[in-house]
């Protein structure tokens, strides 16, 4: 927590006083407070806090969630999203921007602070386990890096061909990734597999899977069926994507 520096995105200027209140007794840095998404981006790429609490739903025309999602990716910075609302619909249309935690109005101190400890903790893991994954996958020949990938399973190193990967699961921390006939768990985000395969032959049908686009056999209203006749489900936040890629007649 020793000198953490927060930015707060929040359009109820009460409740970001009342939050930036709490975290200063709290020991953090709060860098700032922004109302909007628009006026986030450029206050993250200044000030580079060592997290974002961010309000998913805000007047103008950048949701909390698209902010979430754009500094993330543009900054590598984790954000954890501040809402009043925790029906299934609002929490699974903010997981496609692959937020480090929740903060449900009203809130706690204690709460606030658990929240983001382990936000950071996540982000600190993931960061480590990236470069392990950076680290494995450079030992790949420079010009088959989008064919080989190098998993670790044990104390072994096991060379494996994009070409057999049939469908890949998350489950929290670890990722399943499947062949015709292995299974290998690995230590990794769903994001940062997704970055190591080629963008053309693979695509995110669901939060929690990712399918190759040759192994599809058919789909089946939320279903996709693969050649090994095994079935994910397809989730609608990514069905447009998926249907996008394919070579309809």
């Amino acid at each position: 927590m020793k000198n953490t520096s927060i930015l707060i995105v929040e359009d109820e200027v009460i409740i970001a006083k009342d939050m930036t209140l709490t975290l200063s007794k709290l020991g953090y840095n709060v860098l700032g407070h922004c109302i909007s998404g628009e006026e986030a981006l450029p206050m993250a790429g200044e000030t580079h806090p060592d997290i974002v609490l961010m309000d998913i739903m805000m007047k103008g025309e950048m949701t909390g969630i698209e902010a979430a999602k754009e500094i993330h990716d543009k900054y590598n910075i984790p954000v954890v999203f501040i809402t009043a609302y925790s029906d299934e619909d609002t929490i699974n249309r903010a997981n496609t921007s692959s937020p480090f935690g929740y903060i449900v109005k009203p809130f706690k101190a204690n709460d606030l602070r658990a929240t983001i400890e382990t936000a950071l903790a996540r982000y600190t893991e993931e960061q480590q386990l990236k470069r392990e994954n950076d680290m494995l996958y450079k030992l790949a020949k420079p010009d088959n890096k989008k064919n080989i990938l190098f998993v670790k399973t044990d104390s072994k190193l096991i060379k494996l061909r994009v070409s057999d990967i049939m469908y890949i699961e998350a489950l929290k921390d670890y990722v399943n990734i499947f062949t015709v006939d292995n299974k290998f768990v690995i230590r990794s985000t769903m994001k940062g597999i997704q970055d190591k395969l080629p963008p053309d032959r693979f695509v995110r049908v669901h939060r929690s899977f990712i399918v190759a686009m040759d192994k599809v056999s058919s789909i089946d209203h939320a279903t996709v069926i693969l050649e090994n006749n095994e079935s994910v489900p397809l989730g609608g936040l990514y069905k447009e994507q998926f249907l996008e890629k394919l070579n309809t007649v």
